[in-house]
């Protein structure tokens, strides 16, 4: 079976910054099989078409909630309920695994000092290694293709250089053979390409972000997607699908 991996980010990687309120970077992948992916994809087509008339809409977390751009109906307090009871029941329903892994900056750099690496680079190995075992409990002979919204060129050459590494070296879990078997592309797609996919990886990337920073505090967005997150027998996720270094 075809499997497509949609990866989106939250929080800066930069280690010469750290936002005492929002000290953690990561990253969010949402691993949906074709038939579900196609169903999802016209769901939300026509849930756009319904609130805003058109599917040219891009569903961007932080727009939503700051009701910016597009999302200025959002003032609209009936429209607002509209909404978000349409788009939390098309979440909710969604049949996709959900893959997190970030780092929290302050911890990092206090433990490693100058030696402390780059938090994309831990974070992608950390997400692929876990995408790896999902795969293979999911489906064993399954292949996966990874896609992600480009943010620059400096940037996505030092992504797809972070990603080959990867690819070239395994991890620690992973060899580079077994990888090279399940992942069949990593490919880039610009935000006004409209994908579906990347969207509902941004929807999920700050919900587990508010999550590791304030776990004792109740997130509707959070309590939507948590039981969609990869995890063991037992239901359990923290170190599974939602790894959180150091």
């Amino acid at each position: 079976m075809k499997h497509y991996f949609y990866l989106d980010e939250t929080g800066d990687h930069g280690l010469n910054f750290v936002d005492v309120n929002f000290p953690l970077f990561l990253l969010a992948g949402c691993l949906f099989d074709n038939s579900e992916l196609v169903k999802l994809e016209s769901r939300i087509d026509e849930f756009k078409i319904d609130l805003f008339g058109t599917t040219e809409v891009i569903l961007h977390s932080r727009e939503i909630r700051k009701c910016e751009g597009s999302f200025q109906i959002l003032f609209d307090l009936d429209k607002k309920k509209e909404f978000y009871e349409k788009l939390n029941k098309i979440m909710s329903e969604a049949k996709f695994t959900i893959i997190g892994a970030g780092v929290d900056k302050e911890n990092h750099i206090k433990k490693y000092g100058k030696g402390a690496r780059d938090p994309y680079s831990i974070s992608l190995a950390f997400i692929i290694e876990r995408l790896i075992f999902c795969l293979d409990k999911k489906d064993a002979n399954g292949t996966v293709d990874i896609r992600i919204e480009k943010r620059g060129r400096k940037e996505d050459q030092q992504l797809l250089d972070q990603f080959n590494t990867i690819l070239d070296r395994g991890t620690y879990y992973i060899s580079s053979e077994r990888i090279k078997r399940k992942i069949t592309s990593f490919e880039f797609f610009r935000k006004r390409d409209n994908v579906n996919g990347l969207q509902i990886a941004d929807l999920c990337a700050y919900p587990l972000a508010r999550h590791v920073l304030n776990t004792e505090e109740p997130y509707i967005p959070f309590e939507i997607i948590e039981k969609k997150i990869y995890c063991d027998d037992k239901g359990k996720y923290e170190g599974r699908g939602l790894k959180i270094f150091p």
